[in-house]
């Protein structure tokens, strides 16, 4: 039996143990049992070759190895402005985060020693920049930083394999040379992430040298909800990760690697659970939970998720360092792990930290905000670089900015370009028989306000909404969320950003029947009865009803029925059954008057797309190539009955 580096892990007959395993558990799924099967199996012999081995060199000293980190990016490239936070104590409006000031944290501590630089994933979707350049703009910006490994999140095959190698070509221009590693994705011979021409994009690990010292990278893509909710081939294989993350750690064990970092997209309450099923892990860097580690109540920040770094205890009682970095390139993770000469972890501390920079601005005596500078401004940062940790001043990288700025120069000329094609035009309206004409001088749309179907665009963007989704049985959206009617004729991207023209993401939300009955009547509600906005008004995709505005709040909604995604057939809507419904996150976490929504929201029943809901109607578009009004039989409202008493037509 070869030497084994540290007591502490398994045996090295544990990789044969692991790769029987893979065999034994692993789920049969047409297009890659038998890719699984070979793969399992060139474990089971590698680990019996390497029995064999010759005696390894004598154990190296005492190591400090840094890491400096971020995750979930979600092409959010640009700052995001007039964030207001407590500095000093007092509210303060600053710029948060942007990729350049990413950049300029990372080169800031460039000269530390051993250090790895680290993208936990979902870099993709979720901004304009991903929708109109697919990750070129994102691999650029990383490329500005020159990670020394990434690992894809979920959200990375939101487009599909294809896409995903796409960004991972333009990562891969330029010097960086970025590894991109996953020990639990298997994509099938001879499909874009493994094609015969080229070794494949993903690698089950990697070992790089840090200050002469053999340090082992694993990568984790979180397998259930990019099977789900996201769009990878049917032939790409994710494996158990607990069961990947083992049989990876052991292979790197078997080839003398003492130092083992795990870069992980599954969520930090999954990695705090999974060490403790592990053996010869070292460290955690994840993501996917736009988890936020450390205590910033000072700032005004939500309560502690946990503390930086996690300090969790793995299967055999050995350290292990957990680090996250929150989103949207708004924070920045700078660990510092110790281990002593028989390689365990003796230490390990750090912080994240919130990327600012100026405008900095404070009210004035009479409620303005008012830009700080000279000594105010100065006074300030000083301030805070000796009393406030959470937070780093930093100045975007200027070559940084400069190569942003290229892309949004190009988003001119990309607004421009087509789409699709409307036959017919489809009207805007928000409450059907409202007396306002919200569709005026648009042909075809003269007497809109005064038919039943109500707003033709709102149900449009709701079956995009539900095309969009892979989980959901229908779609909602508010009447006010959309904000233009569509002439017939040539639609474009600025067309679609003209339309839906605020940041909101999808969201899936998890509800009985009688709570999307509810939620219905909270809609209507909101306006009927509390003389509040009538955006709130609702519209569906896959989902139908009579409503009758004479009756009170409770009894307004009848013959509510579901459409089946797979026949096509109307059923009623069963009180008792749970449902997914996709919508925006606006109305999603209980904003105009969707209280029923709120309650899913805040029990945790949802999931959130990251998908940019304007993204989502392009894509639709894009794939119907025409856009018509909705079915007659598809319509949202079939019956309307006014609070006068007339039912439309």
């Amino acid at each position: 039996m070869p030497w084994l580096p540290r007591p502490h892990n398994r045996a090295l007959n544990m990789t044969s143990t692991h790769a029987r395993r893979l065999l034994a558990t692993q789920p049969t799924r047409k297009g890659w049992p038998r890719h699984l099967l070979y793969a399992a199996r060139g474990l089971l012999s590698g680990a019996l070759m390497l029995s064999g081995c010759s005696t390894p060199p004598a154990a190296p000293g005492a190591f400090t190895l840094n890491i400096a980190h971020i995750n979930d990016h979600h092409s959010q490239l640009e700052p995001f402005a007039d964030t207001e936070l407590r500095l000093g104590g007092v509210p303060t409006q600053v710029s948060l985060g942007g990729f350049a000031r990413q950049t300029a944290a990372f080169k800031a501590v460039e000269g530390t020693p051993n250090l790895l630089k680290i993208h936990a994933g979902d870099a993709l979707t979720g901004s304009l920049y991903y929708t109109l350049f697919k990750g070129e703009a994102d691999a650029a910006l990383m490329n500005t930083v020159c990670f020394d490994a990434f690992t894809p999140g979920n959200h990375e095959f939101d487009d599909g394999d294809g896409v995903l190698k796409g960004f991972l070509d333009h990562l891969a221009k330029g010097p960086c040379q970025t590894a991109v590693v996953s020990s639990n994705v298997v994509p099938a011979p001879g499909t874009p992430l493994m094609p015969a021409s080229r070794p494949p994009y993903l690698k089950p690990h990697v070992i790089k040298d840090v200050g002469g010292v053999k340090v082992g990278l694993i990568g984790l893509t979180i397998a259930g909800k990019t099977t789900n909710s996201s769009r990878p081939l049917d032939s790409t294989a994710f494996l158990n990760e607990v069961n990947a993350a083992q049989a990876a750690i052991d292979r790197l064990t078997a080839l003398g690697v003492r130092h083992i970092v795990a870069i992980t997209h599954q969520g930090y309450g999954a990695d705090v659970e999974m060490v403790k099923q592990l053996t010869g892990v070292d460290v955690v860097i994840g993501g996917d939970s736009h988890t936020l580690l450390g205590n910033f109540s000072a700032v005004g920040l939500a309560a502690q998720a946990g503390a930086y770094p996690t300090v969790v205890r793995d299967k055999t009682g050995q350290t292990v360092c957990i680090g996250q970095a929150w989103e949207y390139s708004k924070a920045f993770g700078l660990m510092s792990v110790a281990f002593d000469a028989d390689g365990h972890v003796t230490h390990c501390a750090g912080k994240a930290s919130l990327l600012i920079g100026e405008p900095f601005k404070q009210k004035d005596v009479k409620g303005q905000w008012q830009t700080l500078s000279g000594n105010a401004r100065d006074a300030l940062v000083a301030q805070l670089a000796a009393t406030q940790p959470e937070v780093a001043v930093h100045t975007p990288d200027a070559a940084a900015t400069a190569l942003l700025q290229t892309y949004t120069a190009r988003m001119a000329a990309e607004r421009a370009k087509p789409i699709g094609h409307a036959p017919e035009a489809l009207c805007l309206v928000r409450v059907p028989g409202e007396r306002a004409h919200r569709s005026g001088g648009v042909a075809g749309c003269e007497a809109a306000n005064t038919l039943a179907r109500g707003s033709d665009i709102a149900q449009a963007v709701a079956e995009a909404f539900l095309a969009a989704s892979k989980r959901a049985d229908f779609a909602l959206q508010n009447a006010g969320g959309v904000r233009v009617p569509l002439q017939a004729g040539q639609l474009t991207m600025d067309t679609a950003f003209n339309l839906l023209p605020f940041t909101n993401v999808l969201f899936e939300l998890d509800l009985t029947g009688a709570e999307v009955l509810q939620t219905l009547e909270d809609a209507v509600a909101n306006h009927l009865d509390l003389a509040l906005s009538d955006g709130s008004h609702p519209y569906a995709a896959g989902l139908r009803w009579h409503l009758d505005m004479r009756k009170p709040r409770g009894q307004r909604f009848s013959q509510v029925q579901v459409r089946d995604r797979r026949t096509g057939t109307w059923a009623a809507l069963d009180p008792a059954r749970t449902y997914v419904a996709t919508t925006n996150d606006f109305i999603a976490t209980g904003k105009d008057g969707f209280a029923t929504l709120g309650k899913a929201y805040q029990a945790g029943r949802y999931t959130n797309t990251y998908l940019l809901y304007t993204q989502t109607f392009v894509d639709h578009v894009l794939t119907q190539r025409t856009l018509h009004r909705p079915r007659r039989d598809s319509a949202s409202h079939q019956r309307v009955t006014l609070p006068d008493g007339q039912v439309l037509p």
